[in-house]
C-alpha cells in the first residue's frame, strides 16, 4: 500500500462510496440546495462535515455560493487525537471521484512559520472532517490542490501564532486562496438545547470575534467539535484584512432523522472581503 496516498476512511458510510453513485448526489444536492446560485470570489467558508444525509445539503448550499480557487486550505478539528498542536498531511488524498493532491510548497512554507505545525500523516489516517469536503470541492473544480490541517483543542493564544503563520504563507502564495473550516455545532442534546447554544457561537462568529467564539464555547461547554478551526480561520482572515461573515443555513439532524431529543447541530457561513469601516471623525 503507498505510503503517499491518504486513502478514503468514510467513503460508503459518510457518503456514497461508488464515483458516480457520488456524483448524482451531489449534482441533485447542488440543484436542491442552490439552483440559482451565483458564486463569487470569498475569503473562507465555515462547512458541516457529518454524513451527506444529515448536513450534505447545506455544505452543497454553502460551497455553490463561492469560486473555489486552485488552492484550498481545510482546517478541521481531530476526533481521535493528535500530538501537536496542528497536523499537515503532505499524501495525495483519494475519494471515489479522484486524487487530489496537496499544495507541497504551501505546506513546506507554512510549517517553516511556525513549529507548533508539523507533518503527521497518522492524525489524518482515520479523521472524516477534511476527507467529507474533497468531493463537493472537485464537483466545483477538478483540479483543485489542498491543504489539509488538523487541529487540536488549544489556549487561544496558541491559536494567534498559527493564524499569523497561515495570514503569512496566503501572502507569500501566489494566486488565490480559500480557507474551509470544517466544523459541526452542538452535539446529542435536544433540538431545543442544541439551538440555544448555537446561537450564542454563532452570534460571536458572525460578528467575527475569533477570541469570543473560542471564550464562548469554551464558558458553555459548547460541543462545536471545530470551534478551534474555526477560531483560527477568522484570526486568519482578519490578518489579511477586513472582511464580513454571511449566515447561509442552519439545520440539525433531526431534520433528516426524526430525532430531535438527540440531535447535532449544522451551520454553513460564508466569508468575504469587507471594507474598512469609516469613523465620524474621519468622515467629517
Amino acid at each position: 500500500m503507498p505510503e503517499n496516498i491518504r486513502f478514503p476512511a468514510v467513503a460508503g458510510t459518510f457518503y456514497p462510496g461508488e464515483a458516480e453513485h457520488l456524483r448524482k448526489t451531489l449534482a441533485g444536492f447542488f440543484l436542491a440546495a442552490a439552483p440559482d446560485a451565483k458564486p463569487k470570489q470569498a475569503l473562507a467558508v465555515m462547512c458541516p462535515h457529518a454524513g451527506y444525509i444529515y448536513s450534505g445539503a447545506l455544505a452543497a448550499a454553502t460551497f455553490a455560493q463561492v469560486e473555489i480557487p486552485k488552492r484550498v486550505i481545510l482546517v478541521g478539528p481531530t476526533h481521535h487525537g493528535l500530538a501537536a498542536p496542528v497536523a499537515v498531511s503532505l499524501s495525495t488524498w483519494r475519494t471515489p471521484l479522484a486524487d487530489t493532491l496537496v499544495d507541497a510548497g504551501f505546506l513546506e512554507s507554512l510549517m517553516a512559520k511556525s513549529p507548533l505545525i508539523i507533518h503527521d500523516e497518522a492524525g489524518h489516517r482515520r479523521e472524516h472532517c477534511l476527507e467529507v469536503q474533497l468531493p463537493f470541492l472537485h464537483y466545483l473544480r477538478g483540479d483543485v490542490a489542498i491543504v489539509p490541517l488538523l487541529v487540536s483543542a488549544i489556549p487561544f493564544q496558541l491559536c494567534r501564532e498559527i493564524a499569523t503563520a497561515l495570514a503569512a504563507a496566503i501572502r507569500e502564495a501566489a494566486g488565490e486562496t480559500l480557507i474551509v473550516a470544517s466544523t459541526d455545532m452542538s452535539h446529542y442534546l435536544s433540538r431545543r438545547q442544541a439551538a440555544r447554544l448555537d446561537t450564542l457561537a454563532l452570534e460571536r462568529v458572525l460578528a467575527l470575534d475569533p477570541p469570543g467564539l473560542h471564550q464562548t464555547c469554551v464558558a458553555n461547554r459548547i460541543s462545536m467539535c471545530g470551534f478551534v478551526a474555526v477560531t483560527i480561520v477568522m484570526l486568519t482572515m482578519l490578518e489579511l484584512g477586513p472582511a464580513t461573515a454571511t449566515l447561509v443555513g442552519y439545520t440539525d439532524s433531526g431534520a433528516a432523522s426524526g430525532d430531535i431529543e438527540r440531535v447535532v447541530g449544522y451551520a454553513g457561513v460564508v466569508f468575504r472581503e469587507g471594507k474598512i469601516p469609516v469613523s465620524a471623525s474621519s468622515a467629517a
